[in-house]
């Protein structure tokens, strides 16, 4: 069934993005999933949270500004969604003063 296929798909997913834990892979926990999870993912809640900006939404000028980068890729996007490989590569951008 079509379920089969694209449920793996979606699992993965879930899992490359930190909203669904390990021990939570099934479909069932999909819809268990709450918005407050969603919104932590997002780039704005991670740049407050790891401390590079003073609120969330000095975090949303930053972003929105062209300081914040993720890898190599400068983003200006606060609701992009960060997955939980690189999360640890969020910084400054090297042009940012």
């Amino acid at each position: 069934p079509k379920r089969e296929f694209e449920g793996a798909a979606l699992l993965r997913r879930m899992s490359r993005y930190g909203l669904l834990a390990d021990d939570e892979l099934e479909l069932d926990s999909v819809l268990q999933l709450t918005t407050q999870k969603l919104l932590e993912r997002r780039l704005q809640t991670k740049v407050y949270k790891q401390g590079l900006a003073k609120s969330i939404h000095h975090a949303r000028v930053l972003i929105r500004q062209r300081h914040i980068r993720v890898g190599n890729q400068l983003v200006n996007v606060p609701s992009f969604n960060v997955r939980t490989s690189s999360e640890k590569h969020i910084d400054f951008s090297t042009n940012s003063p």
